[in-house]
């Protein structure tokens, strides 16, 4: 039986005005998805599941004091679209392929979210200090860092979905990062965790300035 979005609605407890917008914002994937692969065909019948809550579930993770928030790899604007309609919060999408750039901007068009679309590559971006930083289904978790790198301040949360794989990534992780990191357990994925990661440094850098010193 799918998840539905009076599901969504009442197991997030979202206001009558915020589920309008992410209405709004699922019409347009319905809509745009027959056009262009936004997202994988097979998870559309169970899309408030797979991507709304999916993407919901970081809400409760990300602190009060957050006002800047970049995710990275946007895709069908997966998870920080979600999350910018939710909260207001000032969000930055950055996506290298312009249809799924054009999507988003449809989308932040209709529901007056308070959203950046960077069409660009992540790498190419360098003026952005984040306090949050997303990215789901993207890259490997070290990778997710070298591309988070240039957005960290010294505060700055990432939150990053994984799947089972994710024990994999963090033991590969441990020989170029150093971090803080706590999981917390998917909602929408038996064996996935959602990984929230601070105090991030890099060793590789760390090794250099005491070669040098």
């Amino acid at each position: 039986m799918s998840f539905t979005a009076e599901d969504f609605q009442k197991e997030l407890n979202v206001s009558r005005e915020t589920m309008e917008k992410l209405k709004q914002y699922d019409e347009l994937l319905q809509k745009w998805q027959k056009k262009i692969n936004l997202v994988g065909p097979a998870t559309m019948p169970d899309r408030w599941r797979r991507h709304f809550l999916d993407s919901a579930q970081l809400l409760p993770l990300i602190p009060e004091y957050a006002k800047i928030h970049v995710d990275m790899g946007s895709g069908a604007g997966f998870p920080g679209l979600v999350l910018a309609i939710m909260t207001g919060m000032e969000v930055h999408l950055i996506e290298s392929d312009l249809r799924k750039c054009l999507f988003m901007r449809e989308v932040v068009r209709v529901t007056g979210a308070n959203v950046t679309v960077h069409n660009k590559r992540i790498e190419k971006i360098t003026d952005i200090k984040a306090d949050v930083i997303s990215a789901r289904a993207l890259a490997s978790l070290s990778k997710l860092l070298d591309y988070a790198n240039s957005f960290l301040k010294k505060d700055t949360l990432c939150v990053f979905p994984k799947g089972k794989r994710f024990e994999e990534e963090l033991t590969e992780l441990k020989y170029v990062w150093y971090i803080k990191e706590h999981r917390v357990t998917s909602v929408t994925d038996d064996e996935g965790v959602v990984l929230v990661i601070r105090g991030i440094e890099d060793v590789r850098e760390t090794a250099r300035t005491s070669d040098s010193a």
